[in-house]
């Protein structure tokens, strides 16, 4: 009798996005980071389900900043319909002046089994040294900015 190997079915990953502009710098409009965010979606057969948004709005603070203190609350409370985020990269995240504040959100979301992908980043956020020392760089960049 031959043994028959099960195929695991895997659905696509379900994401919300999260962009963020406080300025009218035409590279980080929320047009064009919903656009990366979108092809990098597309290649890794990721479901864009939820659109979180901060226009005209500082990375500074939480303050001001509805969408992702909604993004937040809704991991927080499980009413997250979706297994990741989609950012365009470390500084659409935040420019917290204390770097740990945005490490802080994106473990809230890591806690409840939500991954945080920047897709603009020249790292995979896959927990390898690599990446959490060049994670660490850009939030201090970012913070500096």
């Amino acid at each position: 009798m031959a043994l028959v190997t099960p195929i695991e079915i895997t659905s696509p990953a379900h994401a919300a996005q999260y962009v963020r502009m406080s300025t009218d710098n035409q590279k980080y409009s929320t047009e064009n980071q919903s656009a990366v965010i979108a092809k990098y979606a597309a290649q890794r057969n990721i479901t864009i389900v939820r659109r979180y948004a901060d226009e005209g709005r500082s990375g500074l603070t939480l303050v001001r900043r509805d969408g992702l203190r909604e993004l937040i609350a809704d991991v927080q409370f499980g009413l997250a319909d979706f297994d990741c985020v989609l950012v365009y990269d470390v500084s659409r995240w935040g420019r917290f002046q204390d770097i740990d504040e945005s490490a802080y959100y994106e473990f809230i979301c890591k806690k409840a089994g939500i991954k945080v992908h920047y897709c603009e980043e020249a790292f995979q956020n896959d927990g390898s040294l690599a990446s959490i020392i060049l994670k660490m760089v850009s939030r201090v960049e970012a913070a500096e900015f």
